[in-house]
C-alpha cells in the first residue's frame, strides 16, 4: 500500500503534503529532522491519509493536496481550520 498524507507542524501549524509507502517510518524521518523543508517545524503530526495500491496514484494525490483546489477540498473536508 502507499499513502498521501498531510502532517501539521505541531510548533507552527505549518502544513505538509507527501506520499509514500511506509507512513509510520516518514513520519519518524520528518520528526528526526532528516527532511530539509520540515527540520525547521518539528514536530509533526499526521492529520490526514489516504490509501493506494500504486506509488503513482499516491504521488498523484500528493500533487493535487498542493493545489489551491486541493487545498479548498481538504479545507472542506476539516483538514485545514475555517
Amino acid at each position: 500500500m502507499y499513502y498521501a498524507y498531510v502532517l501539521r507542524s505541531l510548533k507552527t501549524g505549518k502544513h505538509y503534503y507527501g506520499s509514500c509507502e511506509d507512513l509510520e517510518k516518514r513520519l519518524k524521518t520528518h520528526n528526526a529532522g532528516k527532511v530539509k523543508y520540515t527540520k525547521p517545524f518539528i514536530p509533526w503530526e499526521i492529520i490526514y491519509t489516504e490509501e493506494y495500491a500504486t506509488r503513482s496514484e499516491a504521488y498523484r494525490r500528493e500533487l493535487f493536496f498542493k493545489t489551491l483546489t486541493g487545498w479548498n477540498w481538504l479545507k472542506d473536508k476539516g483538514v485545514h481550520q475555517k
